[in-house]
């Protein structure tokens, strides 16, 4: 086996390792949830406004309010993150933790203060996000198909990020696809080339 077949090998196991593992704690937590209701651990969402739930910022992507819930948000997900974990498994984490807190940020701030919010929809659109602009700042021929791609068969997908159906949270929405643009700008090649230039 040649050395490119081998850093092949490994990126694909690590990409796969990486995607698989957050979403197999959404699906452990779901499952935790149903076999031990009262642990209800859909309560330690986003509590707007509360500095003592803060930490809901990074358990609400996990939690979700069903099984419903989670089966609609697994596959963008596990869609819109492979898109970018097989290009590169540092930049995943990257969009998946500037986009988490961005969202979670966002949701903790301006959504009202009788609710709780839990999903990984706030990261999905953080993904969407990133995808959308990548090929814009990387001027890579995979990158810019890929963003044209996404564009074209999910570009639609904007438009929940602004207020709509009840019980859903468009400011996850909004604030993680603002997330997942400020990753695409940090993470650009150009960026990253003229800080190196400034050491």
């Amino acid at each position: 086996m040649t050395q490119p077949q081998k850093n092949f090998s490994q990126h694909f196991i690590e990409a796969f390792f990486s995607l698989g593992i957050l979403v197999g704690i959404m699906w452990v937590l779901e499952t935790l949830n149903w076999l031990l209701p009262g642990l209800q651990l859909d309560a330690y969402g986003i509590h707007p406004r509360n500095p003592r739930w803060l930490l809901g910022i990074v358990l609400a992507p996990f939690l979700h309010g069903s099984w419903v819930h989670l089966m609609a948000n697994t596959p963008p997900f596990l869609l819109f993150g492979g898109l970018i974990v097989l290009q590169s498994v540092k930049e995943f984490w990257l969009v998946t933790m500037i986009s988490m807190f961005i969202s979670g940020l966002g949701v903790w701030l301006i959504s009202p203060m009788d609710s709780v919010t839990v999903g990984a929809s706030g990261v999905i659109f953080g993904y969407l996000g990133f995808l959308l602009l990548d090929g814009f700042f990387k001027r890579k021929m995979l990158s810019i198909a890929i963003s044209l791609g996404v564009g074209f068969f999910y570009g639609s997908l904007i438009w929940q990020a602004l207020p709509s159906a009840p019980n859903v949270s468009w400011q996850a929405h909004l604030f993680g696809l603002i997330g997942g643009i400020l990753a695409a700008c940090l993470l650009s090649p150009r960026r990253t080339n003229n800080k190196k230039g400034e050491n």
